[in-house]
Parts: structure tokens; C-alpha cells; sequence
């Protein structure tokens, strides 16, 4: 049985690379979500005024890897208290977000925010939104498995 789990953690490209290797993670598409306008291109995301962001929607195996697993990931892959910022990009389409699909999904992304703030391993709140999934749209072909496709192992944020 697989499940789905949508986040938004900077560039997509990045964040695809990350999640394509993470054991039980059957498939990584990159895309936007969280915003109004229909099929969403990237000329449109860039502008900031769609409301969507940069996102990957995760296909995974929750026998092999939890959600709880992924959020682990997800955290440590980007700065969650910037707000609209990763890096070199800054927009509202950057922002740090969790999409969750289901009741447990929103449960389980609550708790483990929390777990992180009360942690003390950042010094800044933590900004990332977390909200019910509405529709996904795919980002054009060429950007997905971008990295792969370009020979680039990492971002190279300066």
C-alpha cells in the first residue's frame, strides 16, 4: 500500500534529489500546490502571485518508511524558520510547507514541529505552514528529476 506526502522546502529540484533517496520512497515528482491559479506553469510561480509553491509529491511505502521518517528528512534539508526564503531564493513559491493529505498526516506533522521547536536545535521559531493538500499540479517535464537529468549531485548554495 502506498501513500502521498506533499512538501514544499525551497527550490524543488533539491528537494527531489533528497527524497529520490530515501528508502521506501517509490517516486518523487516535483510540482506546485497551495495556491489558485489552474495548471500553473513555472513562468507563473516565479511571479509570486499565484500562491503556489515549489513542491514534490512523494509516493512511499509506510511499511519501509514513515511519514514521521520523511518529516525527519524534510527538516533537516532546509531552514524551516525563514520565512518565503531558501538560500538564494527568496518568494512566496520558496516557502517552507507540509502539505498533509490525511487527518494522521496533519497529527503527525504537528507533533513533530513541535518536537523540533522544543528541541532548542534552532534559534529561530519555526515558519513552516501546515495545511490540507488541494490540488497538485505537475511542473513541466524538464524539471523533473532535473539534477539527474543535468548531472548535478547538490544544490550549490552560496
Amino acid at each position: 500500500m502506498m501513500e502521498k506526502a506533499i512538501f514544499g522546502a525551497g527550490c524543488f529540484w533539491g528537494v527531489e534529489a533528497v527524497f529520490c533517496e530515501v528508502k521506501g520512497v517509490i517516486s518523487v515528482m516535483v510540482g506546485y500546490s497551495g495556491g489558485t491559479l489552474k495548471n500553473p506553469t513555472y513562468k507563473d510561480g516565479c511571479s509570486s502571485h499565484t500562491g503556489h509553491a515549489e513542491v514534490v509529491e512523494i509516493e512511499y511505502t509506510p511499511s519501509k518508511v514513515t511519514y514521521d521518517e520523511l518529516l525527519g528528512v524534510f527538516w533537516k534539508i532546509h531552514n524551516p524558520t525563514t520565512k518565503n526564503r531558501q538560500g538564494p531564493d527568496v518568494g512566496t513559491q520558496y516557502r517552507s510547507v507540509i502539505f498533509y493529505t490525511t487527518p494522521e498526516q496533519e497529527s503527525v506533522a504537528i507533533a513533530s514541529k513541535n518536537r523540533l521547536e522544543k528541541s532548542g536545535i534552532l534559534e529561530n521559531p519555526i515558519v513552516t505552514e501546515i495545511s490540507a493538500a488541494n490540488k497538485f499540479f505537475k511542473a513541466e517535464e524538464y524539471h523533473q528529476q532535473y539534477f539527474k537529468k543535468h548531472g548535478i549531485s547538490h544544490c550549490r548554495i552560496s
